[in-house]
């Protein structure tokens, strides 16, 4: 019996291979995968015009760069990094509360020496007692032998002001040394004085990252063409996607040291998973430095900033280590408050501001975006801080405004080397040895992309590094704050 064939590939629906008689669109002469099971579906039956390049809509993401302007990078062989700051040269003291007043002759003053009770001023010294605008220049008569008392007699009073015995209960009184006074054929000074200094420390703490793509995906092809900031690109969106766990790695490891904190104890961090934190250039310049809030600009003009609040930085800069150059990190706000600053004088040299920075050039000094000015004996150059106005960082808060950090480096001991050396105010100290360096890893596992290393279908980029931030003569830096 001859066999028979039979198909369920025929057309359906009455659709018909025959061409159209014009040219029109009919729905039998175009395929189309509306029917098709499961499937996506072409509503149009002609392919879209695709865009072959990824729109770079947010243009650079990157924010990292602060600490690669102002810093360096340097090798470590230890868990902790210890360095040590110079203490003023000269006494003295703030806060400082009286005791009590001799009423018999109303000439003798003892006092404690300080907020912590404990001084280095000794008898024969000459002394300056001060609260607001009222100055006394005594001699200092006797010491307790805790170090913790003064007696001190005035040199041209007969007694006391009002207002030093008002500190009996106020501690408002500042106190410095400026020289001593001996008889005739008495002993030398009895004691002497050790230089004080500071001593810190930092640890670093591990960062962590990983991309992971199945095997199959590493041979998905788009239509579109990706790119990175790196410079990578390509038709494999897996490749986009490892280049930018690359790039957003090494943001945070600026955003880690710029933002870290000490874990305190009794903290739920420190207690629930045993970190231990790193103090970042934030909490150091909170903690050691200088904090500036509210840096408005209110009294110098309409939208201007004042100067009259920019000199009372300079102020304080001059009390610290009057760094002559120093560097402005700032947010959009702050830098356009700079500028209004700026702008409200004229060009050269008003009211001390001098644009010597500009060749003293008109036309270069009514450019609306100022990039340094001095101020005093300071020159100033400003930059926006990225970092500060991106709307995924610290533009989400708007509580930072800027930075003020000294340009240069500072001498300081190591104790490592056993010897001064000279170091960038900022830098960034990694782990690194012969064996591991540890300032950035990476790595890949798993059996695709030319790792064989486990018998799993996919490929692991592995990210690693372990560092922290030294952050050295902090009282030079100023935080603005809103």
């Amino acid at each position: 019996m001859p066999g028979s064939f039979s198909s369920t590939l025929g057309l359906q629906g009455g659709y018909s291979l025959a061409p159209a008689p014009t040219k029109t669109l009919f729905a039998g002469n175009y395929l189309t995968f509306d029917s098709v099971s499961g499937g996506g579906t072409f509503a149009k039956q002609f392919l879209p015009d695709v865009y072959e390049q990824e729109v770079e809509r947010y243009g650079n993401r990157s924010v990292s760069s602060f600490l690669r302007m102002v810093g360096a990078e340097l090798p470590s062989t230890s868990d902790q990094i210890i360095w040590s700051e110079q203490g003023r040269l000269h006494l003295a003291y703030r806060n400082v509360k009286v005791k009590t007043v001799n009423t018999a002759t109303d000439n003798v003053l003892t006092f404690t020496g300080s907020a912590d009770g404990v001084h280095a001023i000794r008898v024969g010294q000459t002394i300056i007692v001060s609260t607001g605008t009222v100055t006394v220049k005594a001699y200092v008569s006797a010491v307790n032998g805790a170090n913790t008392e003064v007696t001190a007699q005035p040199y041209t009073a007969a007694q006391w002001p009002a207002s030093f015995v008002a500190a009996v209960t106020n501690p408002n009184l500042s106190v410095f040394v400026y020289g001593s006074e001996f008889a005739k054929g008495t002993p030398g000074m009895a004691e002497s004085v050790e230089a004080g200094f500071k001593q810190f420390s930092n640890s670093p703490i591990i960062l962590k990252d990983k991309y992971s793509v199945k095997g199959s995906d590493t041979a998905q092809i788009g239509w579109v063409e990706v790119t990175t900031e790196n410079g990578a690109s390509g038709y494999l969106w897996y490749l986009k996607s490892e280049h930018e766990t690359r790039l957003r790695f090494e943001d945070y490891l600026e955003m880690a040291l710029v933002e870290g904190e000490l874990a305190a104890a009794g903290s739920d961090a420190l207690v629930n998973s045993s970190v231990k934190g790193t103090e970042g250039l934030f909490a150091a310049i909170t903690s050691r430095g200088n904090v500036f809030q509210g840096f408005t600009g209110a009294g110098s003009g309409a939208g201007s900033l004042a100067l009259t609040e920019f000199d009372a930085i300079l102020k304080n800069l001059d009390k610290q280590g009057a760094i002559e150059e120093n560097m402005l990190f700032l947010n959009r706000d702050m830098s356009l408050n700079f500028d209004n600053m700026l702008a409200s004088v004229t060009v050269n040299t008003v009211g001390g501001t001098s644009y010597g920075v500009f060749e003293n050039s008109e036309e270069m000094a009514l450019n609306l975006g100022f990039n340094g000015f001095r101020r005093g004996s300071y020159d100033f150059y400003k930059t926006d801080w990225k970092y500060l106005n991106n709307a995924s960082t610290r533009g989400l808060t708007n509580d930072i405004m800027g930075v003020l950090t000294p340009a240069g480096t500072s001498t300081v001991y190591d104790q490592s080397l056993g010897k001064n050396i000279k170091r960038p105010f900022l830098h960034v100290r990694y782990r690194a040895s012969e064996a591991d360096d540890r300032r950035m890893k990476s790595w890949i596992t798993g059996s695709v992309g030319g790792a064989y290393t486990s018998d799993v279908d996919e490929m692991n980029v592995h990210f690693l590094s372990e560092r922290c931030l030294i952050t050295q003569g902090a009282n030079n830096f100023v935080l603005f704050t809103v």
